[in-house]
């Protein structure tokens, strides 16, 4: 029969046992596991938009959706803070601006003229209105307006399309350091949004909400789901009802672009909203227009990424899983067909403002930005807007995205015959990949564009290279020396037996002397 201790001892064995093996179930389950679990499947975060038939591009009607008017004054120059700036941007530095010109005279004799057929690329900007600069010389032109009726899309109330033209193409004397990354290029300006104008007062009752779903009735009277402009300086003042500018409008205006035959758009105009596992009627107009744009018209389309804000539907996306978005930004949601671009600071790190997504494709230089003074009749240029009173850095991924959109120009002009896609895929292949699996990540996309490479490089797709495939190569290296361990096993066996015959003997001789010592009778 078993002691009372041994018995005790098995109970706890036993007891320690099955606490092993039934423990994951009894432990509590970390935070990030219990996150991730209530979210798997649910409604509310979706990557890229649903998969639905996005239908037939909208109908341009070429007028703005309702009238607005202007509520506060228009941009003017200040000369305590815009005058004389003679420096070039870091960002131009950063990227090489200057090199990238001189690579593109020395090849093509141009910077923006296409080398097919000796005409400038055309590049539309939808955005504020661009208003006539000097520095845009005779290469600025009209493409319609969907704020004023009647408008030709060159009157900037706001500042912000003009200081966005200026970054892609800007023609400066050599005595000024900021230059446009594509000086040569055409600007077609069409006015799509205004921050500075509001619905008329009979219409104002109808005006979509800030960055909701309200006037989604895809009527040409109907508000339409409200923009906003992305840069910081403008990101205080919201649309709709308290500017001009919707999704419906802003699809409307990349038809009217398409039609007019431009070979790259920039949009720096954002929509943000909570995802919510749909889409909304406005959303699947504007990737109708997106696809006629880019695989109807071969157009390449860049969009500012967007700047987080809490203010106006703009949370950041800082999630656990970043595949999973809670806030959706469109355009730049339809990353199929649009290259979005995220802003970086001086430091060459992302910049705070710079929203994060599973859709962001490249980044480039947001802050610290030099560009043409907005002004009506201003010959100069600016670096500080003033907003509420305040001076202001220029700053965000309003910014970033002409110099993508400058780039795209270029490589259009010196590779004339690659499709929207294919300018895509070269820009994303030589940018500064980061240190991510498949050298991309949530935050730069790609990585920073590198305008050098990106003119130069061989890209393996063109040439019809197939991409490159992990191999197992053989080492040049000897085979291994695996040493000879029978002497050394026969020793530790030897030793072994020898230290267990020693064992037993001293065990044997132990018992015979303590049986002799027993066998003595004891003294009386």
């Amino acid at each position: 029969m078993r002691s009372a201790r041994a018995m005790k001892r098995h109970s706890a064995l036993a007891l320690i046992a099955a606490i092993g093996v039934a423990g994951p179930t009894f432990l509590p389950v970390p935070a990030l596991a219990q996150d991730d679990a209530a979210t798997e499947g649910s409604d509310g975060y979706y990557a890229t938009p649903p998969p639905i038939d996005p239908g037939a591009p909208p109908n341009d009607t070429g007028r703005p959706d309702k009238r607005y008017e202007p509520r506060v004054p228009c941009v003017q120059r200040n000369l305590e803070y815009n005058e004389d700036i003679q420096n070039a941007p870091w960002g131009q530095q950063y990227l090489r601006i200057d090199e990238v010109h001189n690579l593109m005279r020395a090849e093509t004799g141009h910077i923006g003229i296409s080398v097919k057929n000796n005409k400038p690329v055309r590049v539309a900007v939808i955005d504020t209105g661009v208003t006539p600069h000097p520095y845009f010389e005779n290469r600025l032109k009209s493409g319609g307006d969907y704020v004023a009726n009647g408008g030709d899309g060159l009157h900037d109330c706001d500042g912000h399309g003009t200081q966005v033209a200026g970054i892609i193409a800007a023609d400066t004397p050599e005595n000024i350091g900021f230059t446009g990354v594509a000086p040569d290029v055409e600007i077609v300006s069409i006015r799509q949004s205004s921050q500075n104008y509001s619905p008329a007062e009979e219409d104002s009752g109808s005006a979509g909400g800030n960055g909701g779903d309200g006037g989604d009735d895809g009527g040409d009277d109907g508000g339409g789901e409200s923009l906003r402009s992305t840069g910081p300086a403008q990101d205080s003042r919201t649309q709709g009802n308290e500017g001009a500018g919707t999704l419906k409008t802003l699809a409307q205006a990349i038809v009217n672009a398409a039609n007019k035959n431009v070979d790259v758009m920039n949009i720096s105009i954002n929509h943000c909203r909570p995802a919510d596992g749909s889409i909304t009627t406005d959303e699947q107009a504007m990737w109708a227009a997106i696809r006629y744009a880019v695989r109807a018209k071969d157009v390449l389309i860049v969009s500012a990424a967007g700047n987080a804000a809490e203010s106006n539907n703009c949370k950041q996306n800082d999630q656990v899983l970043a595949e999973k978005p809670k806030t959706i930004v469109t355009p730049p949601w339809f990353s199929e067909d649009v290259l979005s671009v995220a802003a970086i600071d001086e430091t060459g790190g992302l910049a705070d403002f710079s929203m994060h997504g599973p859709w962001v494709s490249v980044a480039a230089p947001g802050t610290g930005i030099i560009s043409l003074d907005p002004a009506e009749g201003s010959d100069g240029l600016a670096n500080m807007m003033i907003d509420n009173g305040e001076a202001q850095d220029i700053k965000g991924t309003s910014f970033a995205a002409p110099y993508v959109a400058g780039l795209a120009a270029l490589v259009r002009a010196k590779y004339p015959d690659l499709s929207a896609h294919e300018v895509m895929h070269r820009i994303k292949f030589t940018a500064q990949h980061p240190p991510a699996p498949g050298g991309r990540d949530n935050f730069v996309g790609y990585g920073v564009i590198d305008p050098m490479a990106a003119l130069t490089a061989t890209v393996p797709s063109e040439e019809g290279i197939p991409p490159a495939q992990a191999e197992n190569l053989p080492s040049d290296m000897p085979p291994p020396n695996n040493p000879d361990r029978t002497p050394i096993t026969v020793a530790l066996i030897g030793s072994g037996g020898a230290l267990a015959a020693l064992g037993i003997t001293l065990f044997v001789v132990h018992t015979i002397r303590r049986n002799r010592k027993d066998d003595v009778p004891a003294r009386v």
